[in-house]
């Protein structure tokens, strides 16, 4: 079993132990994976870049498992293989910003 899954079974089974189950619909999942994301943001909201770099591992760790796990339950809802989508993804990435144009620049696809 792929440590994905291990943790997908985790969450499984701490929602189950709740019946939480009737809250995790989609929509709420992706509103909450947004607002776990924000609260990430929140992190580093007003700060410079050399301040950002010092932000707490921890607070960075716990906001970062939150939207790890809702991302994770709804791919888990909708039957995604998680690392399928994550290497698909890149693939479609890689195409998008070849080596060659894209190396060393944050440009949009669109404008390389």
């Amino acid at each position: 079993m792929s440590d994905i899954q291990d943790l997908i079974d985790a969450l499984v089974k701490f929602r189950d132990e709740r019946d939480w189950a009737q809250f995790h619909d989609s929509k709420n999942l992706a509103t909450a994976i947004g607002i776990e994301a924000a609260e990430l943001n929140e992190l580093f909201l007003w700060k410079t870049i050399r301040e950002s770099e010092g932000v707490d591992r921890e607070r960075i760790k716990e906001e970062l498992a939150d939207v790890i796990a809702y991302a994770l339950m709804l791919a888990h809802k909708h039957g995604i293989d998680v690392k399928e989508a994550v290497l698909e993804k890149i693939a479609k990435n890689a195409a998008k910003y070849p080596v060659e144009k894209a190396k060393g620049t944050a440009a949009k696809y669109t404008d390389l």
